[in-house]
């Protein structure tokens, strides 16, 4: 059995250990049992007797598959052995780094409920979010920090989070803070943390800076990699793959009709943030398509009663954020769909992944624009298959489709009150609605053929066909170089207008600070609701940097902001670019794809 939304535990291993074999005391041990468990996830298993010993642990396993778990027990039965000794106010025992603020609340929520028979006080500190009340619940003391790195710094430097005493760090996705531009700031963290103390490493790919990180800072460590289960012959996923090319401003619009014509039984809908999700969700919706949202932003409860209503068939579509999906296994599962192109080729993978199981058909289909072409490439040269691309459903094509689908049901209908077993094939048949009667004498009046035609065209409006008006522009695929980007007039020399749906923002902060695209992703996604896939390009120039983020979600980000952030160490002050003001909301300025 897994956890719907967690998957922090799992106990699908039969093979391996009780968690009654491993070293945690029984309050914890209390904790795993009423979630249902007995076994642990092979992480869990390789990494649990380790980390109570107190060894530095470099471990790699996919998403999903226990890690949280496999970090967050060890360190709770450290504490228990420990506290009789630890005052009151002194400073926390151990500190979990995660990329977001979703990933945050998740490991905080799973710390908190192992933790609670144990009396474990846990916080979580992230960006965007009031400093007071964190610095206050720091000051009364709390046993472990859930934090994003960004934010435990600002936390730091303030003199509210005391790293001299802790006793154990962990990293987790660590090649998600290092892809989000945060590593400056873990090694200022880790830096910070005392020689003495326990270092963890947990990230669902191995590059070669996660291993230079893991020398530099892990003594030791004992390494744990997990490694996908073999599937048995016969049983490999049979997934069909394929990507339309469309128009950035148009993906939305492209998948609602990709998806009308695909019909998918059950499919989950991946989007990058909790805006595309909600913003998505209410698209399908007015479609007629039965879609509801998952993300970060809702409780768990409601989380979960989200995911029964797609595995009772209630729902067809879940729209949701990679965060909020993580762990979720549906057998019923038809599609997967790629709203935008995974940051990594991993994910991508990863995805897929959860269609087409136990030798079933399913379908994985990735909504794709010409800049991020190479990025499909990609994932072609690591699974070693071709994405065939296809072309968007025109208006037309759609209604062929709705028409098809009509004189199917009509069929349906026609075999069904024609009874073969009737006794008297010529007898009269029965009206008893009238139906009969009333054909016949509009049938009397006009062509047969034209009542039919009528009838199905009120049939039609009445259950709401959408109305899609032009067909979606069709873009060339973009050559080995990648696209080309137009110049914009009436902004600084070699600066082109923010593209489509976006808008810039100033940062007064540029070379001449030391100041790199990453460090301003990795500043903006600790601050904001933004993720690194939401910000757009980046221009440093040398007093000054400009951004591209979403215009939808602009108003957002400059209040989380209040106006500055920290890079490098210093203020910066953030604000919109008035060199290209209105250039998103449609002015005369250039807007490209």
């Amino acid at each position: 059995m897994t956890l719907p939304l967690d998957g922090t535990l799992q106990d699908n291993q039969p093979d391996l250990p009780r968690f009654s074999d491993l070293p945690l005391r029984a309050e914890l041990l209390a904790a795993v049992e009423e979630l249902g468990y007995t076994h642990p996830s092979p992480i869990q298993a390789e990494s649990i007797a380790p980390l109570v010993e107190g060894r530095d642990l470099l471990g790699q396993a996919a998403t999903g598959t226990g890690k949280t778990a496999a970090f967050a027990l060890p360190m709770l039965e450290r504490l228990a052995e420990q506290r009789p000794e630890r005052a009151r106010g002194e400073a926390p025992f151990g500190l979990i780094l995660a990329p977001t603020r979703e990933l945050a609340l998740q490991v905080s929520e799973a710390v908190s409920r192992y933790g609670a028979r144990l009396g474990a006080r846990v916080l979580t500190v992230y960006g965007g979010a009031p400093v007071g009340p964190q610095w206050k619940a720091l000051q009364n003391g709390v046993d472990v920090v859930v934090a994003t790195p960004g934010r435990a710094i600002d936390l730091m430097n303030r003199g509210a989070l005391r790293l001299d005493d802790l006793e154990i760090v962990v990293l987790d996705e660590a090649d998600e803070m290092l892809d989000m531009g945060f590593v400056e700031d873990i090694e200022t963290l880790l830096d910070a943390t005392p020689d003495t103390r326990q270092a963890v490493l947990f990230s669902a790919t191995m590059p070669r800076r996660i291993e230079i990180l893991a020398q530099k800072y892990l003594r030791e460590p004992v390494t744990v990699r997990i490694r996908r289960e073999a599937v048995a012959e016969g049983e490999a996923p049979k997934v069909r793959q394929t990507a339309y090319l469309v128009p950035r401003t148009h993906t939305t619009a492209a998948l609602g009709r990709i998806l009308e014509a695909e019909r998918p039984a059950a499919a989950i809908v991946f989007c990058r943030t909790r805006l595309d999700v909600d913003a998505v969700t209410e698209m399908l919706t007015a479609r007629g398509l039965r879609a509801e949202a998952l993300h970060g932003g809702m409780d768990q409860e409601h989380r979960t009663r989200v995911v029964e209503r797609l595995r009772s068939g209630r729902t067809e579509l879940l729209v949701a954020t990679d965060v909020a999906a993580r762990g979720l296994d549906i057998d019923l599962l038809t599609h997967v769909v790629n709203h935008d192109v995974p940051q990594s080729s991993e994910a991508y993978v990863h995805r897929i992944g959860r269609v087409g199981r136990a030798g079933r058909e399913g379908v994985a289909i990735t909504l794709v624009p010409p800049s991020k072409v190479h990025a499909l490439r990609a994932v072609e040269r690591l699974t070693g298959q071709p994405i065939a691309f296809a072309a968007v459903p025109t208006a037309a094509d759609l209604r062929a489709a709705r028409l098809d689908r009509t004189a199917a049901a009509l069929r349906e209908r026609l075999i069904a009150d024609l009874d073969p077993d009737a006794a008297d094939p010529d007898a009269t048949p029965v009206d008893p609605d009238g139906v009969r009667a009333m054909l016949a004498g509009l049938t009397a009046e006009f062509d047969a053929v034209d009542v039919a035609a009528a009838a199905i065209r009120l049939m039609q409006e009445a259950a709401g066909s959408p109305e899609d008006g032009e067909d979606i522009p069709v873009v060339s695929m973009p050559r080995s170089g990648g696209p080309r980007e137009s110049r914009g007039r009436g902004g600084a020399a070699g600066t082109r207008p923010p593209k489509a749906g976006t808008t810039r923002l100033f940062v007064n902060a540029g070379r001449a600070s030391g100041v790199r695209p990453q460090d301003i992703v990795g500043a903006l996604a600790n601050e904001s609701n933004l993720s690194g896939r939401d910000i757009g390009a980046i221009q440093i120039h040398e007093r000054h940097a400009l951004v591209e983020i979403p215009e939808h979600a602009a108003d957002d980000v400059l209040r989380s902001l209040r106006g500055s952030t920290t890079l490098k160490g210093r203020r910066a002050n953030v604000r919109r670019d008035r060199g290209f003001a209105g250039a998103a909301a449609g002015g005369s300025r250039a807007r490209r794809d």
